[in-house]
């Protein structure tokens, strides 16, 4: 496939890809190669869309936040695989990949922005939730639709996406919750 990067951060990861299969053709170093798509889950960083919108939900509930949750595009579809899933999808590349091969760790399906934040605040104990664009949100190049095949990667190692999205939603809110 075409590899178009968008940006930096994206130019890297193509790079350290290549990299590894240099080392592997070259010198014979056992790589497996691993394309995570969006991880999400417990614990990530509140710079990432799903962790901002939980910990903004949790600010709201605890009163230290106005019932405002500030966002970014809406629009954009992403394809977000639990971070419990990933952690599993490493191991099985570990021990079931192909060496020098390239796998997608991901669940095939996009979640458009918007659609996730409808979620999380239905699971709100606040019922009234104002949802307000900021522009320092939105990022200067953003694709509208990305999401991956992991055809290949299930049928070679047997690995495939275990936890529900709903449950990442619900074990992000509830972290922030209790992390406050």
């Amino acid at each position: 496939n075409l590899l178009r990067p968008q940006n930096p951060y994206a130019v890297s990861k193509i790079a350290a890809s290549y990299l590894g299969y240099q080392y592997f053709e070259s010198y014979g170093v056992k790589i497996v190669r691993l394309r995570p798509f969006n991880t999400e889950g417990p614990r990530r960083q509140d710079r990432y869309v799903i962790s901002n919108f939980a910990k903004q939900v949790s600010l709201i509930e605890k009163g230290l936040q106005k019932p405002v949750i500030y966002v970014g595009n809406l629009e954009a579809e992403r394809d977000f695989v639990d971070v419990r899933d990933v952690a599993r999808g490493y191991w099985f590349a570990a021990k079931k990949g192909k060496l020098g091969e390239v796998y997608n760790i991901c669940t095939c399906k996009a979640w458009r922005i918007g659609e996730i934040l409808k979620m999380l605040i239905s699971l709100s104990t606040v019922k009234k939730i104002k949802v307000k664009n900021d522009p320092k949100r939105l990022r200067p190049l953003d694709i509208k639709v990305f999401f991956g095949d992991n055809t290949k990667f299930v049928k070679e190692t047997g690995w495939e996406p275990k936890i529900p999205f709903e449950k990442t939603l619900k074990d992000s809110l509830n972290y922030w919750r209790k992390n406050l």
